[in-house]
């Protein structure tokens, strides 16, 4: 099913005539992009978005201190592109999101109606801000996202993350919408009206919360009534140099979080949309002929699934061989992850411990509790790579 709704978004998407101009003209925008340490080609990355062909939108950079290593980078894309880009540096700590707390401080700088919040690991095609425009000329849309596609891979570490965005992230988002009428909001590329943000409250509304773009999005929708939106047009997430240490890290706390915004039966029962370890394990608690060949189908399956789904999801990218072994390696270790996210409810973010509670609601610690549930060994033995990938999602 999600590999022909991937097809069908994609040949839609090819088909489409051209979008008629509007008579309005198009809509000023405020890209808001919170920076965290270097990200791969972040310079690249940053390029992409400054040198966009549109007349009516401001690129606000954001760091927490000027300590930051994102920071002279950022420095140089001002220097570079003096009348389109800004740069400010947070002020205050209003929470436990450092994310939410470098977009409180960007909001405020922004100019515009529009704010788009842009992870600074991202690139995008032309066209990306025209849809944006278009899109909100429609009073009823609140919020909008992009499905979520990756490129870059020069380790194998980010070929798996590559693989992950492509395969589960962007062709779930995809899916929901053809198959179940659902858009999903992810904050990689998130669009929301400035008077909706400051009818919630505020940034600051879920500046303790970990997955505040699912909260965000479910806002949008429950509390204003309004659409929520998934785009046509991808954000690429551009990883070309994590270890697979730092790509097993990643989601060990992406499951913690996931976990926490949805009952415990539904996110059991989402395992089953990564069947290669179940069929694997079938077949050492009862080793036969037949179940053999049954995980042999199952893996085959789930093979040609994510090699062409990735295929569809960036055209124009070479697909390696090393990506059918990747799909195998990055199975099993989404699937420990997931395991961990049935008991875990703490994180660690560059050295500090947060617990997780229902709704991704942050609290921090007191030293005095017990030690959380341990972590599984490759966790456990996981290098302090994040790198800002706790701002890039």
């Amino acid at each position: 099913m999600q590999l022909f709704c991937v097809w069908l978004h994609h040949w839609r998407t090819a088909r489409a005539a051209p979008s008629t101009p509007s008579s309005r003209p198009l809509k000023s925008i405020s890209i808001l992009k919170p920076l965290c340490g270097v990200d791969d080609d972040l310079e690249a990355n940053l390029e992409c978005f400054a040198t966009l062909d549109y007349p009516a939108y401001e690129l606000v950079l954001g760091v927490k201190d000027t300590r930051d290593p994102a920071y002279p980078v950022a420095q140089a894309a001002v220097a570079r592109w003096p009348k389109r880009v800004r740069l400010v540096v947070q002020q205050g700590e209003p929470g436990l999101n450092p994310k939410v707390n470098q977009l409180v401080t960007l909001a405020a700088a922004a100019r515009n109606e529009l704010l788009l919040i842009s992870d600074s690991n991202t690139r995008v095609e032309p066209g990306y801000l025209e849809e944006i425009s278009h899109t909100f000329e429609d009073p009823r849309v609140g919020c909008m996202s992009h499905p979520i596609s990756g490129l870059g891979e020069q380790t194998l570490g980010s070929l798996m993350d590559n693989l992950y965005q492509c395969t589960s992230a962007g062709a779930g988002q995809i899916s929901a919408k053809l198959a179940a009428g659902q858009d999903l909001v992810v904050g990689k590329s998130m669009v929301l009206r400035r008077s909706v943000v400051e009818a919630l409250d505020g940034f600051r509304a879920v500046a303790n919360v970990l997955a505040e773009d699912f909260v965000i999005g479910q806002w949008v929708t429950r509390r204003m009534a309004l659409r929520s939106v998934v785009a046509r047009a991808p954000v690429y997430n551009v990883s070309q140099k994590k270890s697979v240490k730092t790509f097993f890290k990643r989601y060990v706390r992406w499951s913690i979080i996931h976990h926490t915004c949805i009952p415990t039966p539904l996110y059991l029962a989402q395992s089953i949309l990564n069947p290669t370890p179940w069929a694997l394990l079938g077949v050492m608690l009862s080793p036969s002929a037949q179940t053999l060949e049954a995980a042999g189908a199952v893996v085959g399956v789930k093979l040609i699934h994510d090699v062409a789904v990735f295929r569809m999801m960036r055209p124009g990218q070479r697909t390696r061989w090393v990506t059918v072994p990747a799909v195998l390696l990055k199975d099993m270790l989404l699937f420990a992850a997931w395991v961990n996210g049935l008991f875990a409810r703490s994180v660690d973010w560059r050295g500090h411990s947060l617990r997780v509670m229902a709704g991704s609601h942050l609290v921090a610690p007191p030293s005095a509790l017990p030690a959380p549930i341990p972590l599984p060994a490759p966790l456990a033995a996981a290098e302090s790579e994040d790198r800002g990938e706790l701002l890039a999602g």
